[in-house]
C-alpha cells in the first residue's frame, strides 16, 4: 500500500474512531441512543474506507493476471 493510500486509511479511521468514541459516550452519559444520521455518516465512512482498500486489493488481483 502506498504512503498516500496509508494516510488516507489512517485518517480514515481516526475520524470514524472519534465519531464511535462520541456515540458510545452519548450512550453510556444520557442512555440515549445516537441521531440516526450521525450513525449514517459513520456507516458512509466505513463504507469509503471499504471502497478504498477493496479497490486496492482490485488491482492487486489483476495486475497479476
Amino acid at each position: 500500500m502506498s504512503a498516500t493510500k496509508r494516510e488516507e486509511v489512517s485518517s480514515h479511521l481516526r475520524y470514524i474512531r472519534l465519531e464511535l468514541r462520541e456515540m458510545h459516550q452519548m450512550l453510556i452519559k444520557d442512555d440515549l441512543l445516537p441521531d440516526l444520521n450521525e450513525a449514517k455518516e459513520v456507516h458512509a465512512q466505513l463504507d469509503a474506507l471499504l471502497e478504498l482498500l477493496s479497490d486496492k486489493r482490485v488491482k492487486k488481483i489483476n495486475s497479476q493476471f
